[in-house]
């Protein structure tokens, strides 16, 4: 079996084994989010970001990181546009 195939295929059981798992450590995190570990701990020291430590080990809840990164949706133009004509509308007809 080639190298490279041999490397898909470890991707592949790496992230068939991240889907499944619930509770995730450091390095899963920094795979589902695409953030450095470096930059996952700044945010667990400064509280930016949920996470558990019932020992030395850092731990994430997988629905409350997904939640985390859907904070602070930006708003498309065609939603601005739309919040733009309403806000007018109501401004008119007061």
């Amino acid at each position: 079996m080639s190298e490279e195939l041999r490397e898909q295929l470890d991707r592949i059981e790496k992230y068939s084994l991240l889907a499944a798992k619930n509770v995730l450590c450091l390095d899963d995190v920094a795979i589902l989010t695409g953030l450095s570990k470096s930059h996952l701990y700044k945010l667990t020291c400064n509280h930016q970001i949920p996470h558990y430590k019932p020992n030395k080990q850092i731990y994430f809840d997988r629905s409350e990181i997904e939640s985390w990164m859907k904070q602070n949706r930006v708003a498309t133009v065609d939603e601005i546009e739309q919040r733009a004509q309403a806000y007018c509308m109501e401004k008119v007809s007061k």
